[in-house]
């Protein structure tokens, strides 16, 4: 495990919160945040509780007070950490969900019971990640994903590579395709309504998280850790595959 990995974590089970959690990372955006609880409302059919990360020092938190549960975080932070702990928290507990995914607020569910397909697969395999079309990408990058609870307790983080915000979803795939528990439904429409898609206007989020800059520091985080850590990574997911599909 690199020393940038956060601590491996240890299970004692109970009955789960849920069958599938989404945490999201949200700040300034109480309006997107409101939007995807309302497509979560309207097309959830499982047992799916969504949850918002949230930053301490966001200007507009107390927007935010009316929306579902909040996991106030501290002051900022990029993204992916954030990310890292939440979920973390989520799956590493003693009602852990079968499954934890990922969404920005910028991503809109339309399939009705997108949940319940996705974890429909999920349990199918026992450990993988699944993704479904964001009508952006598509099959070429999970923007969007959900993962097995067991990968993010073996690695003590949803996702791999100690980026901040880029080639994080890059980083999920590489480790799932090459564990061989990856799977792309292409009749599940989970919307990336991004300004790259003409969806959304360009806020100072999007701007700093789009800086050249932040392309060249996350891109060679990104390299290191396939070359040196990515490897045993795939390792520890193969094993988990091996125990799950013996159950």
């Amino acid at each position: 495990m690199s020393s940038t990995s956060p601590t491996r974590c240890s299970l004692a089970r109970r009955k789960p919160m849920a069958d599938l959690v989404a945490v999201v990372p949200s700040r300034g955006r109480p309006g997107n945040a409101r939007g995807l609880a309302q497509a979560f409302a309207e097309t959830c059919t499982g047992d799916t509780r969504l949850v918002f990360a949230v930053d301490d020092d966001d200007p507009t938190l107390p927007d935010y007070d009316d929306l579902p549960p909040l996991t106030r975080c501290g002051p900022w932070e990029p993204m992916v950490p954030k990310l890292n702990k939440v979920t973390a928290s989520v799956a590493c507990g003693a009602d852990a969900p079968f499954a934890v995914a990922f969404m920005g607020d910028d991503h809109r569910p339309r399939t009705k019971g997108w949940d319940a397909a996705m974890l429909a697969v999920l349990r199918e395999m026992g450990t993988g990640v699944v993704y479904g079309d964001d009508r952006l990408q598509g099959e070429n990058l999970c923007t969007a994903w959900a993962m097995t609870s067991d990968i993010i307790r073996t690695l003590g983080r949803m996702v791999p590579a100690p980026v901040e915000h880029m080639f994080c979803d890059n980083a999920v795939m590489d480790l799932a395709k090459a564990a061989k528990c990856l799977r792309y439904l292409p009749d599940v429409v989970v919307e990336h309504c991004h300004p790259l898609a003409g969806k959304a206007d360009w806020d100072p989020g999007y701007w700093r998280v789009n800086r050249p800059e932040q392309y060249q520091r996350d891109g060679a985080v990104y390299e290191t850790y396939l070359s040196l850590q990515l490897a045993d990574d795939v390792a520890d997911v193969i094993q988990l595959r091996e125990v799950t599909s013996c159950r």
